[in-house]
């Protein structure tokens, strides 16, 4: 396969926000009564947009959360991404090695996913060609956001690939018909594998797989 455009998610493949917002979701639910170890966030809200992690969690509970926490999640979330949130590892030199066009398509909103580039420093390198979830109401698990990424980009699903980092991504870009290629953080390497991303654990790792 000759790749001729890269499809990357945001979080946990750009930038290093899943910890943060993990950390606050997991903190605020415990108020109410919610309990989880922060892996098992990773594997079961990582790639999902908040309203399915929201009815996990009442679920849970057994009961509804407050009107207000989604603004408040939101709003702690926005405060401390503007401070903390930092580049992954390698994804600077990775990006200026690649002679083929590339975009981001995400889960979240356009504004968290332009905060979280810019406070990486890697918003210039995405201007034009960020895509949301949000633009065209369909979400991961479903295909939606990454054939939208690569109809807009103007290739076929079969000359792209899509980097994920969250179960529900990989089942998104594999039931798109992608080639899907899934970045390992030590929590995820099963669930990636068995949805039938290829794992990489670095950029390095994955510049050899791509021949970049």
């Amino acid at each position: 396969m000759e790749v001729k455009c890269i499809i990357f998610d945001c979080d946990g493949v750009l930038v290093d926000t899943e910890k943060i917002g993990n950390g606050i979701l997991l903190s605020m639910a415990a108020e109410h009564g919610f309990e989880m170890k922060i892996e098992d966030a990773y594997r079961d809200f990582n790639g999902r947009n908040l309203k399915e992690c929201f009815e996990h969690i009442e679920t849970a509970i057994d009961r509804k959360l407050p009107e207000s926490f989604e603004n408040e999640y939101r709003e702690k979330s926005f405060e401390a991404f503007k401070t903390q949130v930092k580049p992954m590892k390698g994804v600077f030199e990775f990006i200026e090695k690649l002679k083929i066009p590339y975009c981001v398509a995400s889960s979240g909103p356009v504004e968290k996913i332009r905060l979280n580039l810019e406070v990486a420093g890697l918003l210039e390198k995405f201007e034009g060609k960020i895509f949301s979830s949000y633009q065209i109401k369909s979400w991961k698990p479903e295909p939606g956001i990454f054939l939208h990424a690569a109809k807009e980009m103007g290739f076929e699903v079969k000359d792209c690939v899509v980097l994920e980092d969250s179960k529900a991504g990989v089942k998104a870009g594999i039931s798109g018909g992608f080639k899907v290629y899934g970045f390992a953080n030590g929590y995820n390497n099963e669930d990636l594998e068995n949805e039938g991303a290829i794992l990489f654990h670095t950029y390095e790792e994955l510049s050899d797989l791509l021949g970049i």
